[in-house]
């Protein structure tokens, strides 16, 4: 029997899992990991064993509706009864907006999830399904405990001046100001580069989590100095579908023009902008690298422009810069894209050595030439194992 803790970070049509050992006393051994993917039209859920075997795998019938306590039912039951018998000691959930109150991974209450559930409008593509799969957890196992982990926590400390929006004030007494997100990313970068570049660790680096949903972190010995994203997720970089940084003189002239109300202005702004808005081919970094057409080509140029220009104004909230870190699918898996952003950084001292940058990424390394004076490196993420670690330290 393993005691072990269920990781869930639970979107709009898919919920990503992971299952970790607890009897590991330092990093946490993973025994499975999956997703259940296609909520909405038809459910799949695949579920992997520590070395990528299918440990189990099942459909649901097109056109059905599931909730998500639907499709977490047989996923607890199936790791209860069939992945080495696992006890579930507790459930640790990424939740996005922890909002100003919330500066640490808490124990779920009704209460907590309630004042989470006033946070919804705040971040409107993650935050209704976050609390939906508490919900369902706390309905099909109502004894088990549950931790929250919030991806705005990391960025708590950064000083006032750089969470301040120039609003009239009672907005900000309201709580509209820059929260900052990817968090547990960033904990988890600035955990792992003090492992492998202590040095550079205590200095001044830029985190790049260059995704579908991307975002720059500055950290300046391993604490967020200043980040991309602000008030909401769809700030800062441009993004696979989401615009990123825009005039809002264009949003008012949309509303005017286009008579588009506020619903179809989120639609746009979430989901048809970003590379999929420019190149009108697709959301994802891969295909628009292998395409020919003249907008591929467009989105990825504005891409890596965005990506540096924002490296740059980054450089100057540090004072200096001392490193890069590239993470996330993007960061991980492009070279050519961590290539061009490297080309844009020249100014800074940024050389790039072409060999390491293309070797696929298995681990942290280092990217950059001996004689660069910006260290480059990539480091792979792991979101799932830092909410791994809240999750045993909260609930031991």
């Amino acid at each position: 029997m393993v005691d072990a803790i269920l990781v869930i970070n639970a979107g709009s049509s898919s919920i990503k899992f992971a299952l970790y050992d607890l009897a590991a006393e330092n990093r946490l051994a993973t025994v499975a990991h999956g997703q259940i993917e296609g909520i909405g039209t038809a459910p799949h859920l695949l579920v992997l064993g520590a070395d990528q075997d299918v440990r189990a795998e099942r459909y649901w019938p097109v056109g059905e509706s599931h909730t998500h306590e639907d499709l977490l039912d047989p996923l607890l039951t199936l790791i209860e009864k069939e992945l080495a018998g696992a006890a579930l000691r507790a459930v640790g959930h990424r939740v996005v907006h922890g909002g100003e109150r919330h500066f640490g991974p808490a124990l779920v209450t009704a209460a907590l999830a309630e004042e989470l559930a006033k946070l919804a409008p705040l971040a409107p593509l993650h935050q209704p399904h976050n609390l939906a799969a508490i919900r369902a957890i706390a309905a099909l196992r109502p004894g088990l405990p549950q931790v929250a982990c919030f991806d705005t926590a990391f960025h708590h400390g950064i000083a006032p001046v750089v969470s301040r929006l120039a609003l009239p004030h009672r907005f900000a007494e309201e709580g509209v100001r820059r929260y900052g997100f990817h968090g547990l990313s960033y904990e988890f970068i600035a955990r792992r580069l003090a492992e492998c570049a202590p040095a550079l660790a205590q200095g001044k680096v830029i985190a790049a989590h260059l995704g579908n949903g991307a975002s720059l972190c500055a950290m300046e010995a391993g604490h967020s100095v200043d980040t991309t994203m602000g008030f909401t997720a769809l700030d800062g970089l441009m993004m696979g579908t989401r615009t990123g940084s825009i005039d809002p003189g264009v949003v008012l002239y949309l509303m005017q023009h286009y008579g588009l109300d506020a619903a179809a202005i989120e639609d746009l702004l979430y989901h048809r902008s970003g590379l999929l808005g420019v190149s009108g081919i697709s959301a994802d970094m891969r295909t628009l690298l292998e395409s020919r057409a003249p907008r591929a080509h467009a989105a990825v140029e504005l891409f890596v422009f965005r990506s540096a220009r924002e490296i740059g104004a980054l450089t100057a909230s540090l004072g200096g810069l001392d490193g890069v870190v590239f993470t996330a699918g993007i960061g991980e898996h492009a070279p050519d894209i961590r290539a061009a952003i490297a080309a844009r950084l020249t100014w800074l001292g940024a050389v790039l050595d072409p060999a390491e940058n293309a070797r696929p990424t298995t681990g942290a390394r280092q990217i950059s030439a001996k004689e660069s004076r910006l260290a480059l490196w990539v480091v792979p993420t792991d979101e799932e194992a830092m909410i791994a670690e809240h999750t045993r330290t909260l609930t031991a």
